[in-house]
């Protein structure tokens, strides 16, 4: 399974916490479980939604040797490495090779606001030269409205030709859709993800891979199902199909989406520790949980 194409459905993996806030890997290893049974294709342990940035890099290697080791094929993971020091990076990036993962999802040097594509550059190409395997793949992270910067389409398509092997991926979680065109056409060897379902349908049409989301956390089956139709897998209407499974995007959205998306899990899991998030993050309190399920309604079956 190992080297596939990257394309499909990816989920950025919540990650849960104990009452002390110390990680907690039976929940951690059920929920990568339960997801790859609803259809997901891939998972990313650290992006944004598992709270990477909350995590020091012991725990972030430990997660991910806490799923393989519990029985998840690494060929289906592409854990977030990307931290402003190159030295972390290089750390996460190969323990993950180490591990057999598919690839790694990695953000630019994020506060560094002012630096150039060009100093950007550098630090991939430090990236590529100090880690040295033909095995690192990675999916470029652009996420400027959390990030400050990101990976412009030049410096997307300069870093996929000249590390054509390398640079396999991009993920757009800029909400700009005009800037995953530009992105598809500059680099068109790169697998193109919009950060979010609400562009899974346009983005297929316009040659994108897939989509990396949020909420493929709590609403999975469905997202995976617009993909199906979009590529032709499965026959639906998909107009109809894909304003669900947006209007779920949004609702959920309405609610901060990772306090939200845990309070959930938390009620239809019967398990109050997903309701934990980190600080500077805090949990959604129970009947903000209660309106959003009710809101829901029969979408959340599945869960």
């Amino acid at each position: 399974m190992k080297n596939q194409k990257l394309t499909g459905v990816m989920t950025p993996i919540l990650t849960p916490f104990n009452d002390d806030l110390s990680f907690a890997p039976e929940l951690y290893i059920s929920h990568a479980k339960w997801l790859l049974d609803q259809g997901i294709h891939f998972l990313s342990p650290f992006g944004t939604t598992g709270e990477a940035l909350s995590m020091t890099v012991e725990e972030r290697l430990a997660a991910v040797d806490v799923l393989i080791d519990g029985g998840i094929d690494p060929a289906v993971l592409m854990p977030g490495t990307g931290l402003c020091n190159l030295e972390d990076t290089v750390k996460l990036c190969s323990h993950a090779i180490e591990r057999g993962c598919q690839a790694v999802m990695t953000l630019p040097p994020f506060f560094y606001k002012n630096a150039s594509d060009d100093g950007l550059y550098a630090y991939f190409t430090r990236l590529v030269d100090v880690v040295k395997s033909p095995d690192l793949k990675i999916c470029m992270y652009h996420i400027p409205p959390m990030a400050g910067i990101g990976f412009t389409p030049a410096l997307a398509g300069r870093l996929a030709n000249d590390y054509p092997d390398i640079f396999i991926a991009y993920k757009d979680s800029s909400g700009d859709f005009e800037n995953t065109k530009a992105v598809i056409a500059a680099a068109p060897s790169v697998a193109v993800f919009p950060g979010s379902e609400h562009f899974l349908k346009e983005g297929l049409e316009h040659g994108g891979k897939g989509c990396i989301s949020a909420t493929c956390n709590v609403n999975p089956a469905a997202i995976r199902h617009v993909y199906d139709v979009g590529v032709g897998v499965e026959k639906d209407d998909l107009d109809k199909i894909n304003s669900g499974m947006i209007g779920f995007r949004k609702t959920v959205e309405n609610y901060g989406p990772i306090p939200a998306m845990k309070g959930m899990l938390a009620v239809k899991r019967g398990d109050s520790r997903w309701r934990n998030v980190r600080p500077p993050i805090v949990p959604a309190q129970p009947s903000s949980t209660e309106t959003l399920l009710e809101e829901l309604g029969s979408d959340l079956n599945q869960l």
